[in-house]
């Protein structure tokens, strides 16, 4: 849970210091609505918090909750929302190049780590021969997810295979047998009571009550964002850069006060990138 006594803080700090300009009327009726689509944790959860500080400029911020990274994408391109906050940088650009969709990642915000899960052993060498692992079923994240089962020791990629080009036909060894299922990156953390090994992307984890500091037998550090492949960004339709709720947005997302925030709340599990 975010700390609301911090949060007030940092408003006050965030208000003094002028992140926000002109206040409002005060009557919701003269806002001027600003809608994103996030998944719960902790996308919508800080675009929650952030609501104070948009209203005080005259935008009303409405949240609207995904649970899939299919949805977002395709009510942003529609049109439905204004922005979505949700999807790395990795993920946005090869949904961009297969469904044609028009948006662009606008404001780089957080970084979070997808670790290696267990429920039956507290260490991948105790892993036993033929053990089971889930992985997201989607291109970008699938991928991911094979790199850092690299990275751990447990298989080896074939060379020449780009971040965001491995699947389970391109590994080239893979000592302990390991058999792969793909499931959909929400369904993830419960194949746990199914699985060895589940490799969860770090919004879900957070959701189910897991993070990589705590319960993960291994996971990805900072460098593995190179040139902010795993950053997660809001996005927007491409040429609705200049809108002025959309600058304000950014002031506000990439301010001192929220990146105090971040830290505060999420203790290095959500890692500030601006």
């Amino acid at each position: 849970m975010i700390n609301k006594k911090l949060v007030l803080i940092l408003i006050s700090v965030a208000l003094l210091f002028g992140i926000v300009g002109c206040s409002s009327s005060g009557d919701d009726n003269d806002l001027e609505t600003l809608t994103i689509g996030a998944t719960p944790v902790p996308h919508a959860q800080l675009l929650n918090e952030i609501k104070p500080l948009l209203a005080e400029n005259g935008i009303e911020l409405r949240v609207q909750e995904y649970t899939d990274y299919i949805t977002p994408n395709i009510a942003l391109s529609s049109g439905e929302i204004d922005a979505n906050y949700f999807q790395t940088m990795s993920y946005l650009q090869n949904e961009n190049e297969t469904r044609d969709l028009g948006i662009i990642g606008f404001i780089n915000v957080h970084f979070e780590a997808m670790g290696v899960y267990s429920k039956t052993v507290d260490d991948l060498d105790a892993l036993p021969n033929g053990a089971t692992v889930a992985i997201p079923n989607d291109v970008t994240n699938g991928s991911r997810a094979l790199f850092l089962l690299q990275q751990a020791g447990l298989i080896t990629i074939e060379d020449g295979i780009g971040i965001t080009e491995a699947t389970v036909y391109t590994i080239a060894d893979n000592p302990l047998n390991l058999n792969f299922v793909e499931l959909e990156a929400a369904q993830l953390p419960r194949a746990l009571d199914d699985v060895e090994l589940s490799v969860i992307n770090g919004n879900y984890a957070l959701e189910a009550g897991l993070d990589v500091a705590n319960n993960a037998l291994y996971f990805e550090d900072n460098s593995s964002n190179k040139d902010h492949r795993y950053t997660n960004v809001v996005a927007i339709k491409e040429g609705n850069e200049t809108e002025k709720k959309i600058q304000l947005l950014n002031e506000v997302l990439t301010s001192d006060a929220v990146r105090e925030l971040i830290e505060e709340t999420w203790q290095g599990v959500v890692v500030p990138t601006f």
